[in-house]
């Protein structure tokens, strides 16, 4: 039966229960590049010393920093691109306003029609 279960297709995952991996913006990128970064350091880090219980300390450090380095780089990014995209949702709705106007910047004006003015 569609709608009920846990096992329901396009179902979200919360991570820790609380953050909703497919809904946030950028949670889902960070996650996979956490996890990638833990594995490359925890792997880096045994290969050189050997050590199996601090690898796995700094696998969870590089899993830490990895995805809140991604988290805040990816957020910053899509702040930016929200701004830009209000700036031109602004800019098409002067062009419209203003469009065929004596104020809209892009019609020519000749002496006679700066005179009359």
């Amino acid at each position: 039966m569609a709608g009920e279960g846990d096992s329901e297709p396009g179902k979200s995952f919360k991570l820790l229960g609380f953050l909703d991996v497919k809904n946030v913006p950028c949670a889902r990128e960070s996650v996979l590049y956490g996890s990638l970064g833990s594995l490359v350091m925890g792997l880096g880090h045994f290969l050189a010393t050997s050590r199996v219980r601090r690898s796995c300390d700094v696998a969870v450090g590089g899993f830490i920093c990895t995805m809140l380095g991604y988290w805040f780089y990816c957020r910053y990014n899509l702040a930016q691109q929200r701004i830009r995209q209000r700036m031109l949702k602004e800019g098409m709705r002067n062009r419209i306003l203003f469009e065929g106007s004596y104020l809209d910047p892009e019609k020519e004006q000749t002496g006679s029609e700066r005179s009359d003015s």
